[in-house]
């Protein structure tokens, strides 16, 4: 949660098949800076929303047991998709420069919305599937951030820049990953073909007021259908309609790119048209409630006959599924709900044998019962993982947990300080790490933990805000101050991030160079501040 300016920030509380029918919850909220040309570009993300958004993954028939693997000779890449010509108009409407910065405007929002997931697994997870496609893009020449947002709506969508944002409920819809790994590459496809540019140019001639009643729409439409049908109902529909239309070829244009991208990046092509032809069978529950706008881009039954001509076309090629994706599905699937609702799933998969992979029940059921306030219970549960034959740190950081929540924080620093030398590179062991460390008054120690990681993610706010409170833990208030600062402005709050640059000029605890720093830092952000509210105007 947000911090007054000059407040301390509080410590915060505490190749494997995985499960099937899980599901999510959450919402999703934004609002700030750029506001005029974001509600331009947000109306144009309605032509690339994949999924219909009031689709939700409780509300989709019992998926039942994944598909059985198929084993057999691994594909070559397929041939290269002959792709569009870009053309001029959609450099000179947009630049790849307006797109980043636009982009991170909206990210800032986001970052700071209760439903945004940092959890750095989670995060990790998707960041490292989504570049594994991006790599196997064939026109890849762009950074990409992924990232997780809790709502059960089964939905991916792409935001300016090379963000792209997945809805908790698609990653425990999917039953495979290569289910998931369809949609997201589908989400790559609308970025790289640079859909987003192309739609600003074809929609020059539409009224601002149009686009941003659109804008509304699409954001309300994660949490209320109705808001989002009045909002269309109030905004000028013609020329909305025509936009939308011009949509339905971009989509056509990202299946077969993003067919592509799956197929070269190594995994199951069949995934595509198999989760798209369940989704088509399950929006057609909604379809007469369905907003006028979102009707008009269907699934449609050429598009997912194309896809299923395609995966035919290509030579067969069994997949298995990454322990992560369990994992990660176990994981938002113990944090959905209320934690009897969890706890009760993970139950009765055990009594019930209902799984395909045991270990990544145990794990979830112990997440569960972590949540639940039952660390003892939970200490049992990842025993069983572990004997039966799981061995991740995604494990180990789960076990850190429970000790600290049974009262045992030098247990957990000691599984965090062997996992750390079992798994040098991984982040969410080192976030963990340094935040028992903080817990434990070892800020010196964690900061040594921190440092290097504000180096490789700066965008992240959370390891800001832990580099606050190991600061604070120090007596260093001009530093405390300045990862306040950060950690603000990734979050969208720019006024606050000022005024904590002003009180870390105040602190009277840095030297020269400190403070030659801070006016540097405080200037730059003054001068964003008034750009920002020229474009307000």
């Amino acid at each position: 949660m947000p911090h007054r300016p000059g407040e301390t920030p509080a410590s915060p509380a505490g190749e494997r098949p995985g499960l099937e029918g899980l599901s999510g919850g959450g919402t999703l909220v934004t609002s700030g800076y750029h506001r005029q040309m974001r509600s331009y570009i947000c109306g144009s993300l309605a032509g690339l929303f994949l999924l219909a958004p009031w689709v939700s993954a409780q509300n989709l028939p019992n998926l039942g047991e994944s598909a059985p693997r198929r084993y057999g000779v691994e594909a070559p890449p397929a041939p290269a998709t002959n792709l569009p010509d870009l053309g001029e108009s959609s450099q000179a409407a947009l630049s790849a420069a307006d797109e980043r910065e636009i982009g991170e405007s909206i990210m800032r929002d986001i970052r700071s919305d209760p439903e945004y997931i940092d959890d750095p697994e989670i995060a990790g997870y998707v960041q490292a599937l989504g570049q594994r496609l991006a790599t196997a893009s064939p026109v890849s020449r762009r950074h990409f951030e992924f990232f997780v947002i809790r709502n059960p709506q089964v939905n991916a969508f792409a935001l300016p820049g090379g963000y792209i944002g997945i809805h908790s409920g698609l990653i425990l819809t999917a039953q495979t990953e290569s289910e998931l790994a369809s949609v997201v590459a589908h989400e790559i496809a609308h970025v790289e073909q640079r859909h987003m540019a192309r739609m600003v140019d074809k929609q020059n001639q539409l009224q601002i007021a149009s686009i941003a009643g659109l804008a509304l729409a699409i954001l309300a439409a994660s949490s209320n259908p109705q808001v989002a049908q009045a909002a269309v109902i109030t905004s000028q529909a013609a020329p909305l309609q025509a936009a939308l239309s011009y949509s339905r070829d971009f989509e056509r244009e990202a299946d077969r790119v993003g067919f592509q991208i799956l197929n070269d990046s190594g995994f199951d092509v069949h995934g595509m048209p198999t989760f798209f032809e369940r989704m088509q069978r399950s929006t057609r529950l909604y379809e007469n409630n369905a907003p006028g706008y979102l009707r008009t881009h269907p699934l449609t039954s050429d598009r997912i006959a194309d896809m299923q001509n395609r995966a035919l076309e290509s030579r067969f090629r069994q997949v298995r599924d990454s322990v992560e994706f369990g994992l990660v599905r176990a994981k938002l699937r113990a944090e959905a709900g209320p934690p009897e609702d969890a706890l009760a799933f993970f139950r009765e998969a055990l009594k019930d044998r209902r799984f395909t992979d045991e270990a990544i029940v145990h794990y979830g059921y112990a997440a569960a019962l972590v949540r639940a306030k039952e660390p003892d219970s939970a200490a049992a549960e990842i025993g069983a993982a572990r004997r039966a034959g799981l061995r991740n740190p995604m494990l180990e950081t789960l076990a850190a947990r429970a000790k600290a929540a049974s009262g045992d924080q030098a247990g957990a620093i000691a599984i965090l300080t062997a996992a750390r030398k079992q798994y040098p590179a991984n982040l969410g062991v080192a976030y963990d790490y340094a935040d028992a460390l903080l817990s434990a008054g070892r800020a010196q120690e964690s900061l040594d933990v921190l440092v290097p990681l504000v180096r490789q993610e700066p965008h992240d706010p959370k390891l800001r805000e832990m580099q606050a409170r190991a600061y604070s833990q120090l007596g260093k208030r001009t530093e405390q101050h300045r990862a306040l600062a950060e950690m603000y402005l990734l979050k969208g709050g720019l006024p606050a991030a000022i005024e904590q640059l002003r009180l870390a000029q105040k602190a009277g605890d840095a030297d020269f160079y400190t403070l030659s720093a801070v006016d540097a830092r405080l200037r730059e952000l003054q001068r964003q501040y008034q750009s920002e509210l020229r474009r307000r105007r």
